[in-house]
């Protein structure tokens, strides 16, 4: 409402009150045309998005807040890497939205009303123990799968037996140790989780301290399911997860059709095959590179080590290859080595 203007004011005074009237009509046109898009446009072009790359103590608030909603590791540091990346992208991904990992006003405001303010010590990587989840006497197969995630990294060098021991103290100890996570010799969460981050899940052979007979394996042969065909034994060791589950004797190539050495997988399976450039018969072939196969031989049934194949794996042994066809899968490994 606009102000009465007394009759007995100044000129002085008129003058004053209708600049004041003028301001308060200015302030309020401003004010009204301030709408929720230009505010929040406003608000937009004050914040600056981090990325990829960004370093700073912005980026180890951004980790800290993460890690609380278990989407970075709780050792935080002033570099946006490829684990932030990777948290940042997944709380996006969980809203539907872009996950393109920049953390722009929209990503970061989710992020604060999820989380709470990061304390000191979480900024500055200083951690308290947390509840042991095993600890010294304990027993079972939780503790076998420590210890034998600990043999992985070279932590732990005694047996896996299952018995929260000594030995299994230590060994969490150097291993908590060489990771800023307190001390302690029990497994806590933080602690469980960085040595799965770091190991594979153990073999059946790694848990129950099983050793392949025969030869040396190769390293790639101890997981999975894979043929290890030994040239130096003349061997081929079917195994499960670490664990030999059949050995057979076997022949290759010539020196002008050598078998090829390396990692390979069953890529076809053929029951009754027959060679279309040799015109041989080769029952129960697992062909793992090119036209060479894991097959039985007739040939090297009736004469032994006196001939060869074309660069193949043969197999005298009809019913063992015949066992071996029904058990391998399409993408299982070939693994053809010297030991």
């Amino acid at each position: 409402m606009p102000r009465r203007v007394p009759r007995s004011a100044s000129p002085r005074t008129i003058a004053l009150l209708l600049a004041l009237l003028c301001a308060t009509t200015a302030l309020a046109a401003v004010t009204a045309s301030t709408t929720p898009a230009s505010a929040a446009a406003s608000s937009q072009a004050g914040f600056a998005p981090m990325r990829p790359g960004d370093t700073g103590w912005r980026v180890r608030v951004l980790q800290s807040r993460l890690h609380q909603l278990d989407l970075h590791s709780e050792v935080v540091t002033n570099r946006f890497d490829e684990e932030t990346r990777a948290g940042v992208a997944t709380l996006q991904r969980r809203r539907g939205w872009t996950a393109d990992g920049v953390v722009d006003e929209r990503t970061w405001l989710t992020l604060v009303s999820l989380t709470t303010e990061p304390t000191s010590d979480a900024l500055h990587n200083v951690y308290q123990p947390g509840r042991p989840l095993l600890q010294r006497g304990d027993t079972g197969m939780w503790v076998r799968q420590v210890q034998a995630r600990l043999e992985q990294v070279r932590w732990y060098d005694a047996p896996v037996t299952g018995r929260y021991g000594r030995s299994t103290v230590e060994a969490v100890r150097g291993f908590q140790d060489a990771r800023r996570i307190p001390v302690t010799g029990q497994v806590d969460r933080r602690t469980l989780t960085r040595l799965k981050d770091m190991t594979r899940e153990p073999t059946k052979a790694e848990l129950f301290n099983i050793v392949p007979a025969g030869p040396p394996l190769d390293p790639r042969c101890a997981t999975g399911r894979a043929m290890c065909v030994d040239k130096s034994s003349r061997s081929l060791r079917w195994m499960v997860d670490g664990v030999v589950r059949r050995t057979v004797e076997v022949r290759f190539g010539s020196d002008e059709l050598p078998t090829r050495e390396g990692a390979f997988s069953v890529y076809r399976k053929s029951r009754d095959h027959v060679s279309n450039l040799y015109g041989t018969s080769m029952p129960f072939a697992m062909f793992f590179s090119g036209g060479q196969a894991v097959h039985y031989s007739p040939d090297f049934a009736a004469n032994g080590y006196s001939g060869a194949s074309h660069g193949c794996v043969n197999v005298r042994d009809r019913g063992a290859v015949e066992w071996l066809f029904d058990e391998v899968r399409i993408g299982d490994k070939v693994i053809v080595y010297r030991s």
